[in-house]
């Protein structure tokens, strides 16, 4: 399976992090929209541990991957909800996903960018059938790319190997 390409060396993921991102749960994805607020939406998601990356996919023609493609715009002003000014950078977006199971939680921060070739979207594909199940077919799937660089949460602490019984 590929990897994140350019990547930071991947954050400390335990083995309940870890643990905890391979049992069968939703999360959610946090974007920006272009006035700055925040865009939640329930996704699935996979996590490689060994590069720090997480996977989500969707279609292409969604917002998150409206706001992901946008990236960071700097020296603009809102105005009517919508950027005025400024560079876009064409960078990585910054996001966040959310995974949650009673008192258990982990967000994983990081930024993101779009992934549309084959491969790519057919090796997400295939890591979401292992979490998940067989996604349905969608010739407009994309796939958005987080190299997690930050790591919040409780979940080592309740799925690691010294955790409370």
């Amino acid at each position: 399976m590929s990897s994140a390409s350019d990547s930071p060396p991947p954050p400390l993921l335990g083995p309940g992090l870890v643990a905890f991102f391979t049992e069968r749960h939703l999360a959610t994805l946090t974007t920006l929209r272009a006035d700055g607020t925040p865009h939640v939406v329930p996704v699935g998601v996979t996590l490689d541990a060994a590069t720090g990356t997480a996977r989500v996919i969707t279609s292409g023609t969604s917002a998150k991957v409206r706001h992901v493609r946008r990236g960071q715009v700097q020296g603009g002003q809102v105005q009517g909800g919508q950027v005025q000014g400024g560079q876009a950078q064409g960078g990585p977006a910054r996001v966040a996903v959310c995974q949650v199971d009673g008192k258990v939680w982990t967000t994983l921060e990081g930024t993101a960018v779009v992934r549309e070739d084959a491969g790519s979207v057919a090796d997400a594909e295939a890591r979401y059938a292992v979490r998940y199940q067989q996604p349905r077919v969608n010739p407009a799937r994309v796939v958005l790319e987080i190299s997690v660089d930050r790591v919040l949460g409780n979940a080592e602490r309740w799925r690691g190997p010294e955790a409370p019984q």
